[in-house]
C-alpha cells in the first residue's frame, strides 16, 4: 500500500510504478489560450492537448504532413509524434502558422 515516508515526506508504495508516478515532477504547459496545465515528461502532446481541451490540428498521424505543428518554447514540434520533454521549465505553446495550410 502507499505510505507517507517519515523521513523524506515521498508517498511511496510496493510497486515500482507507483512510485515513479508519485515522485516524478510535472511541467507546467501554457497553452495558446492562457490556460496552464500540467503533464509528465514523455506523454504523448496530442493526449496532453486533448485533456487540457486544446485543439491542435491533424491530418496523417505520422508526422510527414506537418498539420500538428506546434512551436513550444519558440522550436517547431510535431504534436503527433512527439512527446512532453523531461525539463524543469515553462513550456510555452503556440500554434504554428503554415501559409500552405
Amino acid at each position: 500500500g502507499i505510505r507517507d515516508d517519515l523521513v523524506t515526506g515521498v508517498q511511496t508504495c510496493a510497486l515500482p510504478i507507483c512510485f515513479r508516478v508519485l515522485i516524478e515532477p510535472t511541467i507546467p504547459i501554457q497553452w495558446p489560450d492562457g490556460q496552464t496545465t500540467q503533464a509528465r515528461p514523455g506523454e504523448p502532446w496530442l493526449g496532453v492537448a486533448r485533456r487540457a481541451q486544446q485543439l491542435i490540428p491533424t491530418a496523417c498521424q505520422s508526422g510527414s504532413c506537418g498539420a500538428c505543428e506546434i512551436e513550444v518554447n519558440g522550436t517547431v514540434v510535431r504534436a503527433c509524434v512527439s512527446t512532453i520533454p523531461a525539463v524543469r521549465k515553462l513550456l510555452r505553446v503556440s500554434l504554428a502558422s503554415d501559409p500552405f495550410w
